[in-house]
Order: C-alpha cells, then sequence, then structure tokens
C-alpha cells in the first residue's frame, strides 16, 4: 500500500474516491447523504414528469388553436375540441360551451341577429372562463412549489451535514491526539461530500423550476388569449 493511500495515523486507507468518501463518513453524515438522495430522486421524477406534460400541452395547443383561428362558429368549435385529445384548451372550451348551452339568451332575436346574451350573462361567461383558466393553471403547476423547495432547501441540508461531519472529524482529531493535515483532511473531505451532494441536488431544480414557471405563464397567456378569442368568435356570430 502506497503512502498516498495511508493516512498519517493509524494506518488506515485514504478515501480516494466519491463513493469511499460516502461509505468511510460517519453516520451522521450518511444520513444526510441518504436523505439529499432521496431528494435529488424526487426532485429528478418531477423534472421529467413536467417535462413530458409541459410538452404534450404545447404540442396539443398548438394545434388546437391554429385550427380555432379557422372556425366561424361555435357549433364548428366544439365539433373541434371533441375530435381532439383533451388538454387546457380544449377543457376551457368545453366549460364555456357548457355555460352557453345551460343559459337562455336574454335577449329578444331581431331580424338580422338571433338571441342574445345579456350585459350579465356575458359578464358571467367571462367569470367562467377566468375560473377555468385558473383551475388549468393551477393544475398545471402542481408540483412546481415541491420543486422549488428542493432547490432552496437542499443546500442548507448539506450545510448541516458538513458542519456534523466536520465537528465529528475533529472530535476524533482530539481523541487521537493528532493535528497534523494527513489526519484533518479525510475527515474534513468526507464531511464536504455533503455539500457537494446538496449542490448537485440543488442545481438541477432550481434550473428546471426556473424553466417550467416560465413555461407555465407562457401557458397561461395563451388560455387568457383563447379565451378572448372565444368571445370575440360569440362577437361575430351575434351571441353577444
Amino acid at each position: 500500500m502506497t503512502a498516498a493511500l495511508v493516512a498519517a495515523q493509524g494506518g488506515e486507507p485514504v478515501p480516494t474516491t466519491p463513493w469511499e468518501l460516502v461509505t468511510a463518513s460517519d453516520t451522521v453524515t450518511q444520513v444526510v447523504l441518504a436523505f439529499l438522495a432521496l431528494l435529488s430522486a424526487l426532485s429528478w421524477t418531477i423534472i421529467f414528469a413536467k417535462w413530458i406534460e409541459y410538452r404534450g400541452v404545447r404540442r396539443a395547443g398548438t394545434q388546437f388553436l391554429s385550427e380555432f383561428e379557422r372556425v366561424s362558429t361555435l357549433e364548428e368549435a366544439a365539433r373541434l375540441a371533441a375530435k381532439g385529445k383533451p388538454n387546457p384548451f380544449t377543457r376551457l372550451f368545453g366549460r364555456a360551451h357548457g355555460f352557453l348551452t345551460d343559459t337562455t339568451p336574454a335577449l329578444a332575436a331581431t331580424a338580422e341577429r338571433g338571441a342574445r346574451l345579456s350585459a350579465a350573462q356575458v359578464e358571467a361567461l367571462r367569470q367562467v372562463i377566468d375560473s377555468q383558466t385558473d383551475a388549468e393553471r393551477d393544475a398545471l403547476g402542481r408540483y412546481l412549489t415541491a420543486l422549488a423547495t428542493i432547490g432552496s432547501v437542499s443546500p442548507l441540508v448539506g450545510l448541516l451535514g458538513t458542519v456534523l461531519g466536520v465537528i465529528s472529524a475533529f472530535l476524533g482529531i482530539t481523541r487521537s491526539g493528532s493535528g497534523n493535515i494527513g489526519a484533518v483532511a479525510p475527515g474534513v473531505a468526507e464531511a464536504l461530500t455533503a455539500t457537494a451532494l446538496a449542490l448537485a441536488v440543488a442545481i438541477p431544480a432550481v434550473f428546471a423550476y426556473n424553466i417550467f414557471a416560465n413555461r407555465l405563464n407562457g401557458i397561461d397567456g395563451e388560455l387568457e388569449g383563447f379565451g378572448s378569442e372565444l368571445i370575440a368568435l360569440l362577437v361575430r356570430e351575434g351571441r353577444i
């Protein structure tokens, strides 16, 4: 065994790989590392799940909106929404269409136009659209808070593990009666693995949260725009 692999005291091998640092660390540090590994698994599960979800929503929404621009009546829009896969835009349209189906127009028909909704009914329709938009945003934003929490808490957990590991290392040095660098360095290195792993957990989580939050804001804006287009369609039809 070479000198590089032997501690200054006791003849114990010095950890030279990340895995050896983990296995050689004390129990408290290993518990912290295990907790960070659990947070990492949860974070990546959320990242992959939300990436797949947002990609599907963006594709379905782009296709539906491009086809919706070509419809001229509410009935055509209803057939368009029925033939596609359910997505936030079709659910928003379905909620509005259900309201219109269940609502009796308050204004009498004229020679040129059919019966129209009153101002109070139009305001109620806008509230229905806003309510469904908020519900879709809440559904799409599910678990993003957990991702943000992981990104902000992981460094603190890693710092806790490092501090406890350093304390344990110095107590061991005190008991052994040696203070040379060869005796100090391995224990400090083992303790710092908690901080390294914590940063490896937090950095992807923070990046992913910011990306997903930006995409969520974009989808929310598209939903609000679609609600306005739906109102405009009703205006063109003479229902408002």
